[in-house]
Formats: C-alpha cells, structure tokens, sequence
C-alpha cells in the first residue's frame, strides 16, 4: 500500500511542465517570469494561462541562485503594541509586497546597540539584500549610527540627524500646528502632556510645542510627564483638572489624551468649552472619543512606502547623500478645540 501512495502522489509542476503545456522553451517562461521585454503579447499570455492551468510556483532558492537576488527585506521592529511603532511596521510591510518584496521581521524587547546589532546580523545571514530598523527610542538611533553591516540600512521614525539614510515624521512641526492653532483660538499659553523623555518623537513633539510658544512670546508651563499610555494621561489630567487657569493642552499621542478627557469628565471641566484638547497620531478611534479628537495624523503607509524607496534606491546606488527624507504630518481638527473661555 505504501508504494501505491509513493507512485501516485502528485508532484509539483515545474518551469519545463509550463514550457511544454504553453509550447514554448524553458528561456520563454523564465523571461515571462522575469517581466522581461520582447516576448510576443500572444506568447506571454499562453504562459501565463498554463502558469495558472498548472498552479506553478517560482522556486525562490532557486531564482535566488541564479538572480543573486533573494527579493527579501529585513526590519528590526521594537516589540511594542503601541500604535505608532505597530503602524510602522504595517506600512512598510505593505509597501514591500507591493514592491514585490518578501519581509522578515524580527522583533526586540530592547533597543539597545548589542541587540540591533545581532537582530542585523541574523537578518544578514537570513539573506536579505536590505534591513529597515524602526527607531523610536534614543537608544535605538545611537544603535543604527553604529551599526556594521554589509548590506544597507534605512532607518524610520528617528528624527535625529545621523549618517544612516533615515525617513521620520515632522513631529517638531506638528506639535508646533497644534500648539499655534490653540494660540490663534486666543488661548494665553498651552500645557503639555508628553511621552517618555527617552523616545524620539516625545523629545520632538516637545520641542515643537516649546519653540512655538517662545515664538508667540507664551508662558511656557511645566511638563506633565506620560508613558504613552491612557493611564497616564488620565493620571496627568487629574492634576491638570485642579489648575483653574489651565485653557489648553497639547497630549504627545492620542492615548494619552483619551485619559486625560476622562478625568477632565470626572472634574466637571467641560471639553472644548473650558478646556481644548489636542493629541498626536489620530488612531482610528480618536473620531468617535468624546468629544471627537483634534489630533495631529501621520500617514504610516506613506512612511512604509518612503522607507522602503528609500531602501531600493540604497540598494540600486542612488540614493541621495544624506539621504533624509521627512513626512509633513496633518492637524485634523474636529471638536476637541474652541476658542478661550472669557474670564
């Protein structure tokens, strides 16, 4: 019984069963398979309906061999369930699909130099023929700046200035829209909830808000100090709640600002009438909060899609030198903001 089952067990087709079904040469498929130029339209069409008659697979260790090309990414992700560094990851992964591209991800609970380092070097010996690293953290950016690597390396989400090719988010420029519209709502000054001092786009997104309240020669008041989470901006707004001349308040993300309405609701502090609200990312949630979020938008897939150019370029020799590239982010207003309550 054992023999019946080995000799009719169904092999799979290979390039040579496609070539004689379509009545070409093998040449002819490997070209169709390739996008080559100048196969007769009527020849690649056969081809490609006996690719689809036969259910034929590439091999891609094979391709691989002959091309030198394994067509695959690496990204070094940080292990975070968070919604920023999660939609990174999205987005890159889609830009690379549909570039053609396969991914393998590897994910690290710390972005520390030995372990972005290995991550790489795994990632290498995998043979990708490139390796995006998503740098959310200080750490993770001095980590890349002193990478070793054979192949290239883009970084995302790191706004620092570094010598690695590099594609980040406008987060001065954005926490500076959010906090200049609540000032032009004649609000004398606006506080600020922010994330964890040791994160990138915390320090960014502070420094915006900072720089453009000296612009408009705005008081500029202690920091309340969150971890990116709902807790802690809720924890942040209790505190908030007891300041009477608080009119405004710029969160780093929208988590954090969701807590912060809570205890805002708690309070009896009324949204947007006594106090406006601003928050960062615009999660898919911030349009049903209450009331529905102003937030500052980053479009993740356009990050995915620059980072991955970016990558393809390093990889093709041309990319530009430095090569940096910023995404300007989108201050979506909704009903979180009004103008200062007269006192």
């Amino acid at each position: 019984m054992g023999t019946e089952s080995a000799g009719t067990e169904q092999r799979q087709p290979v390039m040579a069963d496609v070539a004689k079904l379509a009545g070409v040469s093998h040449q002819t498929v490997s070209r169709v398979l390739n996008g080559a130029p100048h196969v007769r339209p009527d020849t690649r069409d056969r081809v490609l309906a006996a690719i689809r008659e036969l259910d034929y697979r590439p091999n891609s260790a094979a391709r691989a061999l002959v091309t030198r090309r394994s067509q695959t990414l690496g990204v070094v992700s940080f292990d975070s369930t968070l919604y920023g560094p999660a939609s990174m990851l999205d987005g890159i992964e889609q830009a690379a699909r549909s570039a053609g591209y396969f991914v393998s991800v590897t994910s690290l609970r710390s972005l520390d130099g030995r372990s972005v380092q290995e991550a790489v070097d795994r990632l290498r010996d995998q043979g990708v023929e490139g390796v995006v690293v998503i740098a959310p953290q200080t750490s993770a950016v001095s980590a890349v700046a002193r990478l070793s690597s054979s192949v290239p390396v883009v970084a995302v989400g790191s706004g620092k200035q570094t010598q690695v090719p590099m594609v980040s988010v406008g987060n001065r420029f954005g926490a500076g829209e959010a906090t200049g519209h609540l000032l032009d709502l004649g609000h004398r000054t606006v506080h600020h909830v922010a994330g964890p001092a040791n994160w990138v786009e915390s320090q960014d997104r502070e420094e915006g808000w900072r720089l453009a309240l000296q612009a408009a020669g705005a008081p500029v008041p202690d920091v309340e100090r969150g971890d990116w989470s709902a807790r802690s901006g809720y924890r942040a707004g209790l505190r908030i709640a007891e300041l009477s001349d608080v009119t405004a308040v710029f969160c780093a993300n929208d988590q954090m600002a969701l807590g912060l309405l809570r205890a805002l609701n708690e309070a009896g502090r009324s949204v947007p009438a006594e106090i406006s609200v601003v928050g960062f990312d615009d999660i898919p949630e911030a349009a049903y909060f209450i009331p529905p979020l102003t937030t500052v938008r980053q479009d993740f897939g356009e990050l995915g899609r620059r980072a991955l150019e970016l990558l393809v370029e390093e990889l093709e020799g041309t990319a530009p030198s430095p090569a940096q590239v910023q995404i300007s982010p989108e201050l979506v207003l909704r009903h979180s903001v009004g103008p200062a309550a007269r006192r």
